[in-house]
């Protein structure tokens, strides 16, 4: 099957298929402007949707053709996957260096098409569907090649081995780029349910399917019904090649993924698929599967973090906007949706809040902070017009408000933590595209200002004291990575639907912003008094942020199936 939407593919293009007005980041002079009209879209909503999206054109790889918005990037890594003989030159450079990475790629097209899918409508009155168009199927049509059979997906190209040494442009990184992949040999039923959720995201997407939360902030401007069928033909192969290869973890069968982004389990990825497998076919045998999954103990019950090696806060949410259409995944979806988001509003356990406000995972915060709290915050803005009790529903959206506020400078820093959005936002993004440096042992000052400005990037985050350094080497805090983003784009096109006040950045005061004293005390600068510090981490930069997360999570046993799981299928 899958040759025939490999050759359908042929007929399509990786550049956007939608019309549009252009759209390039303003100066972040602009931030300070106010707008006075009371109506939506608030222009600088629109502003920052447009920049997170312009962020996407600034990672990409290999040719990039002629709708690159980005005049400082260059055509790279045209010879990626050639090893192997596929073509995975395009797609994104994941995070700060230049390694490209599935797993986390995938969660990360999920989300987009999941926002553009509830919040669609965001897009259009904003002029960025062009752009989410053009974002997405740069993603898909890398993952398109990235799975040339049936049973066979790659994974990773590069090692932080041969990417963590080069502090550099993209015309010089290191050729020695392998390609790793699972097969029936080596199997991987995390990255390739994952994956398979990806593609039938994408595919009830491009096929017209309208929001699961509201049908007001729907949007079918990105319709496309043949692109729709080749997404949706990759998505059942790799839900079957999951289902039916040995169940492993992809970490170890590929042992480079180890060191960049390794998993920590099967469960979270085989419900999530499955939800997205029945919501793209309307087939039972996918809702069948989907209850047996989601209401296992294996599922239910975690308060665990949101992010591409945890999707079980999504899973519960994604099951609840699907009871909420009428169908039926076992009667717990809202019930796991709010207990989840309540756990999120309560300190307890893992979970805790810094003196300013930032929802705080114990094990996960420290790699990057943002990203934990913005994740929960667009979960939660979801549960917020599912549940059916009013209390929640307004427990929830001030949830949500606050870490969004927070994020975007309502903060101890007075630091909207996205990049050129604002004059206080951070102006040293750990990320070798940007910087314009040469030297891995002197990232600080190699150069000492850096050369462009990653409009749109959002970095990891301050640290559980509420402090910013802004240092480009002290990569929990400034690291940029492609999830990072997403879940501000969801925030982003909600409220360019529903906000007509300015973003909370606006009125923060140029000058403001506060540069705290001493040094971080993190990973990057242990001890916090010149340990660490000035070049690269040990190890990819991004893929230690995130293996953090994974070596630290107590009891990590409940991320992995369990035998009586596991024999539900068998």
């Amino acid at each position: 099957m899958l040759h025939i939407f490999l050759l359908a593919h042929l007929l399509q293009s990786s550049f956007a298929q939608v019309s549009g007005p252009d759209y390039n980041p303003p100066d972040a002079s602009n931030g300070l402007t106010k707008t006075s009209g009371g109506s939506v879209p608030n222009p600088q909503w629109s502003n920052l949707l447009g920049n997170l999206l312009w962020f996407y054109d600034a990672q990409r790889s290999g040719a990039l053709g002629p709708d690159n918005r980005v005049p400082w990037r260059n055509d790279s890594s045209l010879n990626d996957g050639k090893d192997a003989g596929v073509d995975l030159s395009r797609g994104w450079y994941d995070a700060g260096n230049y390694i490209k990475a599935t797993f986390p790629l995938s969660w990360t097209l999920t989300s987009l098409s999941w926002s553009a899918i509830d919040f669609g409508h965001g897009f259009s009155i904003s002029n960025q569907d062009r752009y989410l168009d053009s974002t997405l199927r740069w993603g898909y049509d890398w993952l398109i090649n990235a799975h040339p059979s049936a049973n066979e997906l790659f994974v990773q190209v590069a090692t932080d081995n041969d990417d963590d040494f080069y502090w550099g442009g993209d015309q010089g990184i290191p050729t020695n780029r392998p390609s790793f992949k699972i097969d029936m040999n080596n199997p991987g039923t995390d990255a390739a349910a994952s994956t398979a959720a990806a593609f039938a995201a994408g595919a009830y997407l491009y096929n017209g399917g309208g929001s699961l939360l509201n049908d007001a902030y729907s949007s079918t401007t990105l319709k496309n019904t043949t692109y729709a069928d080749i997404l949706l033909g990759h998505a059942k192969d790799l839900w079957t090649f999951s289902r039916q290869a040995n169940q492993k973890i992809y970490s170890d069968s590929v042992k480079e993924a180890q060191s960049t982004y390794p998993s920590s389990g099967l469960a979270d990825s085989l419900v999530f698929s499955s939800l997205w497998m029945y919501l793209a076919t309307n087939d039972n045998s996918y809702l069948s599967d989907a209850k047996t999954l989601f209401n296992s103990n294996d599922v239910m019950g975690k308060t665990v973090v949101a992010n591409w090696d945890s999707k079980y806060p999504a899973v519960y949410v994604l099951a609840a906007e699907m009871e909420k259409k009428g169908i039926d995944v076992g009667g717990s979806g809202v019930s796991e949706g709010e207990r989840w988001c309540d756990s999120a509003n309560a300190a307890g356990g893992a979970i805790s809040y810094t003196s300013g406000g930032l929802v705080w995972w114990e094990g996960d915060s420290q790699a990057a902070s943002l990203n934990p709290a913005l994740n929960a915050a667009q979960l939660c803005l979801r549960m917020s017009q599912l549940s059916s009790n009013d209390g929640k529903k307004s427990t929830y959206v001030a949830f949500s408000n606050r870490q969004t506020n927070y994020a975007l400078g309502e903060n101890d820093m007075n630091v909207p933590y996205v990049v050129g959005q604002h004059p206080n936002s951070p102006l040293n993004p750990h990320s070798a595209l940007a910087a314009g440096g040469n030297d891995p042992n002197n990232i600080d000052s190699s150069p000492p200002q850096e050369a462009y400005v990653l409009y749109g990037g959002v970095v990891g985050g301050p640290d559980q004291k509420d402090r910013y350094f802004d240092i480009r080497s002290d990569w929990p805090e400034t690291e940029i990575a492609l999830d990072y983003q997403a879940p501000l784009v969801a925030l982003a096109a909600y409220y360019t639907i529903n906000n007509a006040s300015d973003p909370f950045y606006v009125s923060l005061a140029q000058g403001s912003k506060v540069v705290p004293e001493g040094q971080p005390t993190d990973a990057a600068f242990p001890g916090g008094s010149g340990g660490g510090g000035g070049g690269l981490s040990s190890g990819a930069s991004a893929a230690i942020a995130v293996v953090v997360v994974v070596v630290v999570l107590a009891g990590a046993v409940l991320y992995h199936l369990s035998p009586s799981f596991l024999a539900q299928f068998y």
